[in-house]
């Protein structure tokens, strides 16, 4: 890759993690591309260089925040050494931790046809798709060592992001409970549903 290149990648990254900032804070129709620029010290005009549009951008985003989690993901189910239960429990927290953390554009997963292009929208649902089979690999694999019982692994899978996507719906950081607590709850009710 030529210097020029890794230039551009560079700052492409920059506005990507301004813009994913700035989409948590303010939502996905607050966040505009002149409050984008002027985070980063450019002109709205400017970011057209990097991005076609708004939609491009937030695509993008999602994209970033969505590859990140498949790749942690990845490497907690890729331990040999853990039980399946034990791996499970780690990706349920790096899940809500994305969930919780990155809300809005991680929130962009629950509604792909309202925000993305037909063209972006195939390419969403394909990483979704890789997203959802690694916990299909995680129950399938508790099911075969006889650590869970999952009649119906698909349907459990849902069961399972389905609850944890919720907690975007109804979590706030100054309630109640802490995220840590609502981690440890969620890990516990999950399980029962395969144990």
């Amino acid at each position: 890759m030529k210097l020029s290149e890794k230039k551009i990648l560079r700052k492409k990254e920059q506005i990507l993690a301004s813009a994913i900032e700035i989409v948590n804070r303010r939502g996905y129709s607050g966040a505009t591309m002149e409050e984008i620029a002027a985070e980063l010290l450019m002109t709205k005009g400017s970011l057209y260089y990097y991005f076609k549009n708004k939609s491009d951008l937030m695509y993008q985003c999602h994209n970033f925040v969505l590859s990140q989690a498949i790749e942690d993901l990845e490497e907690i189910l890729n331990d040999e050494d853990s039980s399946a239960t034990e791996i499970l429990k780690k990706m349920i927290a790096t899940h809500m931790e994305y969930a919780i953390e990155e809300k809005e554009v991680f929130n962009l997963i629950m509604e792909p046809k309202r925000f993305f292009n037909e063209e972006q929208l195939e390419l969403v649902l394909k990483l979704r798709k890789k997203y959802e089979d690694l916990f299909n690999q995680i129950i399938k694999r508790g099911s075969a060592s006889g650590e869970f019982l999952a009649e119906e692994p698909s349907i459990a899978r849902m069961i399972i992001l389905g609850a944890m996507n919720w907690v975007q719906q109804w979590y706030n950081p100054k309630g109640r409970l802490k995220k840590e607590e609502v981690v440890d709850l969620y890990t516990k009710y999950i399980l029962k549903i395969l144990i």
